[in-house]
């Protein structure tokens, strides 16, 4: 049985030869090969670094993908995606090439609900020095973070937080005017 993943994309910085929108639709085109099938593709939208000062303007989408793999090798699959696109780690919300993250995957909380919750009301300061060393689904973050609900309130408003029980677009609603405005569609040229 295949699970319906949540994938959000961005990045701040260009490469030699490609402007970010231009990584991101070749990431997009990698994910487009995965086993599986990728079934919506949300707009691109221009929304400022996270944290403020961290780097230029993000770009920022949204997919929804139905593959057999299972969270950690589809995880695994966008790090290599990452690579090849010239995606070096260095410092915790700094800027980036590209950035492919597993939202979710179905309705899973992995690895557990007591380490989910542990992530989950981690606190901000801590957020930026403390890293995982496992997978936490979904992303313990994703209900603060406009650039990630403002795409998916697009393809998926009505999926379900099996932990929190909100949906995309109620967790969308919650955050402020300011958040939800702070992140704007990109014009025709980032159509597909």
């Amino acid at each position: 049985m295949t699970l319906s993943k949540i994938v959000a994309i961005g990045g701040n910085q260009p490469t030699r030869d490609t402007d970010v929108l231009e990584t991101l639709q070749l990431a997009v085109a990698e994910i487009k090969n995965l086993p599986g099938r990728v079934e919506k593709i949300s707009s691109y939208y221009q929304t400022p670094a996270y944290p403020v000062g961290a780097g230029p303007d993000f770009v920022n989408a949204a997919l929804i993908v139905d593959s057999p793999l299972s969270s950690h090798k589809f995880l695994n699959e966008l790090h290599k995606i990452e690579v090849s696109l010239g995606r070096v780690r260095r410092d915790r919300w700094g800027a980036r090439v590209v950035d492919l993250d597993l939202i979710a995957d179905g309705g899973q909380v992995l690895p557990d609900i007591d380490t989910w919750r542990r992530w989950h009301d981690l606190a901000p300061d801590r957020q930026q020095v403390e890293t995982p060393d496992q997978l936490i689904l979904p992303h313990p973050r994703m209900q603060n973070r406009s650039f990630v609900l403002v795409p998916l309130v697009e393809i998926c408003p009505e999926w379900v937080h099996p932990v929190l029980g909100r949906t995309i677009a109620e967790m969308h609603a919650d955050l402020t005017e300011e958040d939800r405005n702070s992140v704007v569609k990109l014009g025709d040229r980032a159509c597909q």
